[in-house]
């Protein structure tokens, strides 16, 4: 053995001391016992002279796997990936360390035995006078079910996690240690069987993260979880954080992302969704200590869209976008960063394999691009003949789950999809419709907007957006029962801006009035100059049919640019 086998903090160890801490690997403990007095007995007395903590990691058949030295109040096991080793199964080491304070176990220790999956984590007393072993204390993990768990906000850890062993001296820990383990894993893959055979979607735990207020968080993460379920998650909990500052590394502080990863296991989520962007490097570090997906509020929207793209046109813009956003994101290692040079007149090892993928995934994006500009040629192409027609344009543009679908399906007789989630229209739809004033119209429905829309969204998106640059006047609906409905208008208004489209005539139109108080409407209404609609009734829409007429009419009068259109005899057609 080597000096080197001795982690931690070995400084200033005599070399007397540091060849004892060497001749541990040469112990052996039998496998039933979790500890002896004899080896207890090794540790303290190692531990009381020279004022450190001391650690072992024994393997199932009795075998010294490392020795840890740390300071007075702590040590830091070896770094063998903190990630689960197995939902059922634990890692098959234990630690035993001591403690000079006659202290409980640590949470730093509770969060190792977590993090690592270890068998169990005890800590040996030193006795301050005379270097003996005093009390073990040890705790080992318990099996927990989900709904045996607490859900909400992640405060801390619950003892339901933890099962303690009664404090006493190592000579009186008479339990069988691989009875004891074997029957925890037991019950453990028996949890995890009756779970997956419940489960049918992925699991995942939304963090979100403020510098700000929580109420603005909270609010967020209600949007991130019904992005969640859009794109076929179930949500297990939800975790907020609030910090002065935002961690370079981790987004959140290391401390709550241990807890995080403890809480994870604990409800067998398989992802982690944050409700920020993150950078390629902070998805890597978080996933260095947590076996889990790490997905950012991008890379979920992306997902939705990727599930909702039907038509080849809605493929192309989805994939040209997750290809923006993955560029940037494109990382190696070592050799893979750079063509290194060979020196003078040599070649060194040439293109590398990361490059090869960015150039591919760059020539990919320029064919993509290539293939929306024929479909945006084509699409002004239809425009320009609409325009000699002069057939008005009207489109139907808001947050995303207005009801934008359902509004032209019950307008015009249609039967386009329309469900109750988010982004379900991905690709514009035409119709045409009949005004009272039997006036004939083309309305669009439009893909939905949404705060912080990711900008490779809107970039790909460009050809479909541009359906609303020929309207003439654009219907912003907004859903009324939302709670967040100011937030909404507040974000369809700032990406209308970002389109150059603010210029546009718009008239504001609340959704959903059926679920709400008669007179909270009206105010609602008169506060907003708005109309009140409820899209699935049909009656409910004459108003609207009527500011429209309004609305074109002045237009009309301001441009001029309507052509004089043949009577009908209904009111709305297919």
């Amino acid at each position: 053995m080597t000096i080197s086998n001795i982690y931690g903090n070995t400084r200033g160890l005599k070399p007397n001391q540091l060849r004892r801490l060497e001749k541990i690997y040469q112990r052996r403990i039998p496998p039933k016992d979790i500890v002896t007095q004899d080896f207890a007995r090794l540790l303290t007395e190692l531990s009381y002279e020279i004022r450190r903590q001391v650690g072992v990691l024994i393997n199932r058949k009795g075998q010294v796997e490392y020795v840890i030295v740390g300071d007075a109040k702590k040590i830091e096991l070896p770094d063998f990936k903190r990630v689960r080793a197995g939902e059922e199964r634990f890692r098959g080491l234990r630690c035993l360390h001591t403690h000079l304070h006659n202290e409980p176990l640590t949470q730093d220790d509770l969060t190792d035995l977590a993090l690592l999956r270890l068998d169990l984590m005890a800590a040996i007393d030193v006795d301050s006078r005379t270097g003996l072993p005093g009390l073990v204390k040890a705790a080992h993990l318990m099996p927990v079910s989900n709904n045996e768990s607490d859900l909400g906000e992640l405060t801390g850890f619950s003892n339901n996690n933890w099962g303690f062993l009664e404090p006493r001296p190592p000579y009186e820990l008479t339990e069988d240690f691989i009875l004891l383990i074997e029957s925890l894993e037991e019950e453990f893959t028996r949890l995890n069987a009756s779970q997956k055979q419940m489960k049918v979607q992925d699991g995942a735990i939304l963090v979100g993260v403020t510098t700000s207020g929580l109420a603005e968080a909270q609010e967020s993460l209600e949007e991130l979880k019904e992005l969640a379920r859009s794109s076929g998650v179930t949500v297990l909990d939800c975790v907020v954080q609030r910090r002065h500052e935002l961690d370079a590394k981790y987004l959140i502080g290391k401390g709550k992302l241990e807890e995080l990863i403890i809480r994870s296991m604990r409800l067998g989520a398989d992802m982690i969704i944050f409700d920020r962007d993150l950078s390629a490097a902070q998805v890597r570090l978080i996933n260095e200590e947590a076996d889990l997906k790490i997905v950012d509020r991008s890379q979920l929207i992306l997902d939705i869209f990727a599930q909702q793209a039907t038509t080849s046109e809605g493929k192309i813009q989805v994939e040209l976008a997750q290809l923006k956003y993955i560029l940037p994101r494109l990382t190696g290692k070592g050799i893979e960063m750079s063509r290194l040079m060979g020196g003078i007149g040599g070649r060194g090892p040439g293109e590398t394999k990361l490059e090869v993928d960015r150039r591919r995934v760059r020539e990919r994006i320029k064919m993509l691009e290539q293939q929306l500009e024929r479909i945006r040629t084509a699409r002004q192409a239809r425009r320009a003949k609409r325009t000699r027609k002069g057939i008005p344009v009207i489109s139907i543009v808001g947050y995303t789950n207005a009801g934008k679908s359902t509004l032209l399906n019950t307008l015009t007789n249609s039967n386009e999809l329309a469900e109750e989630r988010m982004f379900a229209t991905l690709d514009p739809r035409s119709r045409l419709l009949r005004l009272p004033q039997l006036q004939e119209v083309i309305i669009n429905d439009t893909v939905g907007f949404i705060r912080d829309l990711p900008e490779t969204l809107l970039a790909a998106f460009k050809a479909t957006l541009e359906e609303m640059e020929g309207s003439d006047l654009l219907i912003h609906l907004v859903d009324a029962a939302s709670p967040r409905y100011l937030n909404q208008i507040a974000s369809v208004e700032k990406i209308l801006s970002e389109l150059d489209l603010a210029n546009l005539p718009r008239l504001l139109v609340f959704n959903k009035s059926d679920l709400l108080d008669k007179t909270e409407l009206e105010n609602l209404c008169r506060l907003h100059n708005a109309v009140a609609i409820a899209a699935t009734k049909r009656a409910s829409l004459e108003m609207l049919l009527e500011k429209i007429d309004e609305q074109l009419g002045k237009i009309a009068l301001t441009n001029g640019h309507f052509t004089e259109l043949p009577q009908f005899a209904s009111s709305v057609i297919n």
